[in-house]
């Protein structure tokens, strides 16, 4: 893993890694063969097995780079903007925008020339009239937008989201652009998407009610794509939205409902041959159908171990399994390493194996039910534990009432599970059950009342909560001694749990110190809005005319930031027409074409289309930048970015370049 995050954070060509690889691998070779000196061979044996293996974790991440290959399509594209005829194959369906249609697809011929990479289809909403399914190839005429950084600061880096799924650009073009060729691919992922496609037909035939539709396909076949944002966000807000994801709670079922029917075959070692490679089969079968997402992968892989020991009489140790479906999962797919689904996964399966035993050792309980319901919480607090952290680093809030939730929704999961199985199989069969299907919806129906119930205790949710880099891996560093310490206490595991008490201490005062030392102006990017902050420390001051005090939580950008730098709003006032930041003077020019002539500005901010000639404002005025707004209109800021140019004044278009900060 290192290797890999060497290789993404660094730049640097294939052949010297190659050539690396190689010698460690010889000298490793050497070593091994070679040398008979036990004292000699253990240390520098050690050290080189470490360094082939960072040096593997570069050369996978590198050979998967598609951008690394000349006939990638990035170094097929001009610098202007022009519509370009692709054909595409259509990988997956995403979750709609808005105003479009979503496909993850592969570009495969860029006008007359062949290419590779992928990309975001969109297909304009209002002109789609035709389903596409997977492995379709589609000619397609439209306009092609690489990724770019954030329009704002602390702003979702979608951009970097999508490089990490080698994801390069948008494909945005209008169903009537769009001709469906006859050709498919027909892999194995287009014969999912035709049982996935059939089984919700078919659902929808015999009236499954859509919200409950949705969720069970989410349960069941993993896709997410129409459940709705509000349902999510209460899943989000009980913290219960691992449920809605396929992982190991789903894939165990799976693998004791396939146990239970390969129960019927003798108990004969070709028979136990048969029975471990069927269920294999079937629980990569069910990852395919389930989309192969990161959480799916971990599951399968993890579960396959588990069949293949017990036909081989084994005992398994979960960690070894654990290493051992991490090292396979990222040698083929190392991009998910930057997954935040895979990550969760791995770091709640980790804490509920590791700590799982030490929180049920606290209670020992009399009966069998109460040891059922014990297990839960002890579980549930094992995993949140384990993915606190990272859970507050990326998303800056915690369901404080996710034990309530998986203490009354758990218990019924089991039925849902097997009872959606058994439904969907008969929904492939184009059967139907009445009282089954009843059944479902109803549960699933009482399910989503549950979570709704308690994700409107918005009380218990804590939210905008501030964490850093260096704050997430201090709070890891005091987990991990403290955790050691209680397992088997001695002075020293004392002394440790101390020293890391300290160190993230230190971490924490250092954020606070840094905090108060930042200052900066910046104008956020806005539809239709011109917001302006400026940050002194730990307080900013907000200027707009469009945000007061009691609607500013309401935007966005202005949350994120306020939440990522851990400050607070001290101030909110209107526009002005002059600013001093630190050494800079700043012109503001509205609508209303108002300017103090008697002040040269360092930096001029033109804003609401002002009808100024600033080809005149240029002959008294040298500003060292020019910054154009979003409420500008685009043939006002076209002929201000030519006399900026003839001008030579630097310019910066918030529009197309996003957020300005001194």
């Amino acid at each position: 893993m290192l290797g890999l995050l060497f290789a993404h954070s660094a730049s640097f060509s294939l052949a010297p890694v190659l050539l690396a690889l190689l010698l460690s691998l010889g000298s490793l070779s050497y070593l091994y063969f070679r040398t008979q000196n036990t004292l000699f061979q253990k240390p520098y044996f050690g050290i080189n097995v470490f360094v082939v293996s960072f040096l593997i974790g570069c050369f996978t991440l590198l050979i998967h780079q598609q951008t690394r290959y000349p006939n990638h399509y990035i170094h097929l594209l001009s610098s202007k903007k022009q519509a370009h005829t692709c054909e595409l194959v259509i990988n997956e369906k995403l979750k709609n925008s808005n105003n479009t249609i979503r496909y993850d697809a592969s570009i495969i011929r860029i006008d007359t020339r062949n290419c590779i990479g992928k990309t975001v289809l969109n297909i304009d909403k209002d002109s789609f009239k035709f389903p596409i399914k997977t492995g379709s190839h589609l000619l397609a005429k439209g306009y092609l937008f690489l990724t770019k950084k954030p329009n704002n600061p602390s702003q979702f880096d979608y951009g970097n989201y999508l490089k990490n799924k080698q994801i390069y650009s948008q494909f945005y073009c209008q169903s009537k652009n769009c001709i469906l060729t006859k050709k498919i691919d027909r892999d194995i992922f287009y014969f999912a998407d035709g049982i996935r496609t059939r089984i919700i037909q078919n659902l929808k035939k015999y009236k499954f009610n859509a919200p409950e539709l949705h969720v069970l396909v989410a349960l069941i076949l993993g896709q997410q794509q129409d459940i709705s944002p509000d349902l999510i966000k209460d899943y989000q807000y009980a913290g219960a939205v691992h449920i809605l994801s396929v992982s190991g709670l789903h894939v165990g079922f799976i693998l004791l409902f396939i146990t239970f029917l390969l129960k019927l075959f003798p108990n004969t070692k070709n028979a136990a041959l048969v029975k471990c490679i069927i269920t294999i089969l079937c629980l990569w079968g069910f990852g395919v159908l389930a989309g192969l997402a990161p959480s799916v992968l971990r599951s399968v892989a993890m579960f396959s171990f588990v069949a293949l020991g017990n036909f081989l009489k084994r005992s398994i140790n979960i960690y070894n399994t654990l290493a051992i479906s991490i090292f396979i999962i990222l040698l083929f797919q190392p991009a998910f390493l930057f997954d935040v689904g895979f990550q969760l996964s791995y770091i709640a399966l980790f804490f509920i194996v590791w700590l799982h035993p030490l929180i049920s050792s606290l209670w020992t309980p009399k009966n069998k039910i109460s040891k059922y319901f014990w297990d839960i919480v002890s579980v549930s607090f094992a995993a949140q534990i384990g993915t606190f952290p990272i859970s507050i680093y990326y998303f800056h809030q915690f369901p404080s009432l996710f034990f309530v939730t998986n203490l009354i929704v758990l218990p019924g999961m089991s039925f849902i599970l097997g009872l959606g199985v058994i439904v969907m199989l008969i929904a492939l069969c184009d059967s139907h059950y009445s009282f089954l299907y009843n059944t479902l919806e109803e549960s699933i129906y009482i399910l989503n009342k549950i979570i709704s119930w308690v994700a409107s205790l918005d009380s218990f949710v804590f939210k905008n909560i501030f964490c850093s880099i260096g704050m997430m891996l201090g709070t890891y560093l005091l987990i991990f001694s403290l955790i050691i310490w209680l397992k088997k206490p001695n002075y020293q595991k004392a002394i440790a749990f101390l020293i890391s008490l300290i160190v993230f201490q230190i971490i924490w005062i250092d954020s606070k110190v840094t905090s108060q030392k930042t200052n900066e102006f910046i104008v956020f990017s806005g539809k239709k809005k011109n917001i302006i902050s400026e940050r002194h420390g730990t307080n900013v001051v907000l200027h707009s005319n469009d945000v007061t005090p009691k609607n500013w939580k309401e935007e966005a950008a202005l949350q994120n930031y306020i939440t990522e730098n851990g400050c607070r709003i001290s101030k909110t006032s209107t526009l002005k027409n002059f600013y001093s930041f630190q050494t800079y003077k700043i012109m503001i020019i509205d609508k209303s074409g108002v300017y103090l002539k008697n002040i040269h500005p360092d930096i001029l901010i033109l804003i609401d289309a002002p009808k100024v000639n600033i080809e005149r404002l240029f002959r008294f005025w040298k500003p060292k930048m020019v910054v154009f707004g979003t409420t500008n209109f685009k043939s006002y800021v076209t002929q201000w970015k030519a006399t900026c140019s003839k001008e030579n004044i630097p310019f910066h278009d918030i529009s197309e370049m996003g957020y300005f900060k001194i």
